[in-house]
């Protein structure tokens, strides 16, 4: 599989996805069709319109999958699939509905290059668990695309001791979830990515990095060029309280 999964797809000060542009066009080398998956967001045509202005000068056509009468179809004939960010549950609902979990899930085990952005990168783990998003609607099933045997935490915070906060950090949150999953969980802070070339797993991006949630251990920072591979090999367990 090839996957470059991005915790947040603008960057302060830059354009849409500019940030990782180079990243984008290095997965997408020879790929001249792209279908882009908009559910995350309520306005789907202007979504993908964002997304194919950001591609055009790598010379990607993108096609909305909202725009196709099967859109599981369209998914099996891409030459690539950009899942975007939004709201996570939104995202998922629209999934099981249009069968695009499945779609998905064969097209890119077959070889097919697979961008998420925030939300999209949350669907390809196991399942929607480590999500930050408010569940404004309800999916059929909180399992997701399963591209990666553990999950991802996109736009992770540090604590703030500063912000005088009294509720629970996203720290504490992952642990929590660790009480209840044996599953590994990377933090991917803003301008850092993930990218899986069959058996190599890498982080990418800026200096901040990642941090690395498991349980039993402590939190484990990652710097930038780290090579993850060995949780390719993670056997997940969900509802496992430790």
């Amino acid at each position: 599989m090839r996957l470059l999964l991005l915790s947040n797809s603008t960057a302060p000060g830059r354009g849409y996805l500019d940030h990782a542009r180079e990243e984008i066009g290095a997965l997408l080398d020879g790929v001249r069709r792209l279908v882009f998956v908009p559910y995350a967001l309520a306005d789907r045509d202007g979504y993908t319109a964002q997304v194919a202005k950001a591609l055009e000068p790598l010379g990607i056509e993108v096609t909305g999958a909202h725009t196709a009468a099967d859109p599981a179809g369209l998914i099996g004939g891409a030459e690539a699939v950009f899942v975007g960010g939004g709201n996570s549950f939104r995202l998922l609902k629209a999934l099981h509905e249009h069968g695009l979990v499945r779609a998905i899930r064969d097209r890119v085990v077959a070889g097919v290059p697979y961008i998420g952005s925030s939300a999209g990168t949350n669907m390809a783990c196991p399942t929607l668990r480590t999500t930050n998003d408010m569940p404004i609607v309800q999916p059929p099933s909180f399992e997701a695309l399963g591209l990666l045997p553990f999950q991802i935490n996109p736009h992770y915070l540090d604590p703030r001791p500063d912000l005088g906060h009294m509720g629970e950090t996203r720290a504490e949150r992952l642990e929590q979830f660790l009480e209840e999953n044996d599953v590994p969980v990377v933090g991917l802070r803003e301008g850092t990515w993930l990218r899986r070339d069959a058996d190599r797993l890498t982080l990418g991006g800026i200096a901040a990095g990642a941090v690395l949630f498991q349980r039993g251990a402590a939190p484990a920072e990652l710097g930038p060029g780290a090579d993850l591979s060995a949780l390719l090999d993670e056997r997940p367990r969900f509802d496992s309280p430790a």
